[in-house]
């Protein structure tokens, strides 16, 4: 296992949810972008499909950046994984720095 960075910036990340499509998942990420917006720090979320099917995997991306900046940033800092299947397919996505949670 790499040894931990140290932090190198504030309010600069990107976190990455990954649930179940159909799960009522896509409120629950919007509200936590709202949260992180009404705090005053900007945030730019996007939702990521790969299927429009109920029951398969879904991500959801925020960049909480102070800087104000609206494109990807690339790898994912954090991700919080609803169940097994929906980290699975990603696992390839993330930067080695990324920090996964089954």
């Amino acid at each position: 296992m790499p040894a931990p960075r140290p932090i190198s910036s504030v309010n600069d990340f990107v976190i990455r949810f990954a649930n179940v499509n159909g799960s009522g998942s896509a409120s629950a990420n919007e509200m936590f972008a709202r949260a992180v917006m009404r705090m005053g720090v900007p945030v730019s979320p996007r939702n990521i499909f790969p299927s429009n099917i109920q029951g398969l995997p879904t991500w959801y991306e925020v960049r909480v950046t102070e800087a104000g900046h609206l494109g990807a940033r690339g790898g994912v800092d954090m991700m919080v994984a609803a169940t097994c299947s929906t980290i699975r397919p990603s696992r390839s996505r993330p930067a080695s720095s990324a920090t996964t949670s089954p």
